[in-house]
């Protein structure tokens, strides 16, 4: 016998009420008698527009969600698994019940003038406060200019519009959750802009001890994904990655085979190590761990300490 109700904690953007409303659609089409309330929270994070860093990095957007499943408040969190940070575990008394399948990992360039991210001309400047887009900018594009542009993408749009910035980078798959398909220019390859660990992915949270509730959110659960996002968790693990850390990676799934690429970047992007090896017959941890391995034999370790957090 499963919950009656399931009582979801979210932050109170866009972005992240879309992603519920997801679940729900997922758990209406499997459950129809179960019912589902949202309870929305506003986190350190979303208050703060200054470095992340200031405010501990990405656990800024969850700990206010972990707070209220802790107490007992709300039973399920959905979050964007990028979000998550890598370099400590979840908190204790909490665990992943399900990932949901993946959406589009890529990311995609918005401008105003419809130019391809190629055609932009020398001093453009370009919105985005992510290390890992900065560097891979700086390695291939370095007569762009990066400007800082933080919060949800709405206002980062908003932003754009009143003329912070020539040219935005977001991901594609935010655009779409939010509506906004209508704005994107450009979707950039992965061998273009290497995305985040657990880009495009959801990740629905629970207390570990509430055996009726994992039982039924697992079945929203899509095994590839669990698979990639399990290989990429580790390696970001392994690295001890922050929020501030330019790591990029993804796995992907071919023919039942397992791979994961990944690159670790100085912020200048004047050196990038990358490594990308196949499962085989490796667990999807061991293989994040053995991708992890390599690049700190390149050196990612002093690269990644480099870099205040």
């Amino acid at each position: 016998m499963g919950p009656d109700l399931i009582r979801i904690v979210s932050r109170d953007s866009p972005m992240a009420l879309a992603q519920v409303e997801r679940v729900r659609a997922e758990l209406a089409a499997l459950y129809p008698e179960v019912e589902t309330t949202v309870l929305p929270v506003k986190t350190a994070g979303d208050k703060w527009q200054g470095d992340l860093s200031a405010v501990e990095g990405k656990g800024a957007f969850t700990k206010e969600v972990d707070a209220a499943i802790l107490a007992g408040h709300a039973d399920l969190a959905v979050h964007c698994v990028k979000d998550v940070p890598g370099d400590r575990p979840l908190p204790a008394g909490t665990t992943f019940a399900a990932f949901l399948e993946r959406d589009d990992i890529r990311d995609a360039l918005v401008h105003p003038g419809g130019l391809a991210l190629g055609q932009l001309p020398p001093g453009t400047r370009i919105g985005t406060s992510s290390v890992r887009r900065v560097a891979q900018l700086a390695a291939s594009y370095p007569h762009l200019e990066c400007v800082p542009i933080r919060g949800n993408a709405n206002s980062r749009l908003q932003q754009l519009a009143d003329g912070r910035a020539d040219a935005l980078l977001l991901a594609v798959s935010g655009l779409h959750r939010i509506g906004r398909a209508d704005v994107l220019t450009e979707v950039l390859p992965v061998d273009v802009m290497m995305p985040p660990i657990g880009a495009g992915v959801l990740a629905l949270q629970c207390r570990e001890d509430d055996a009726d509730l994992i039982d039924v959110i697992s079945a929203l659960g899509h095994p590839d994904t669990y698979r990639e996002t399990t290989a990429e968790r580790m390696l970001l693990h392994v690295l001890q990655g922050h929020c501030n850390s330019p790591i990029a990676g993804y796995a992907r799934t071919s023919g039942g085979d397992l791979s994961l690429r990944a690159a670790v970047f100085t912020a200048d992007g004047k050196t990038v190590i990358n490594a990308h090896e196949w499962a085989g017959r490796l667990d999807p941890a061991t293989l994040g761990t053995s991708v992890a391995v390599s690049l700190l034999r390149q050196g990612a370790r002093e690269i990644i300490d480099g870099i205040a957090h």
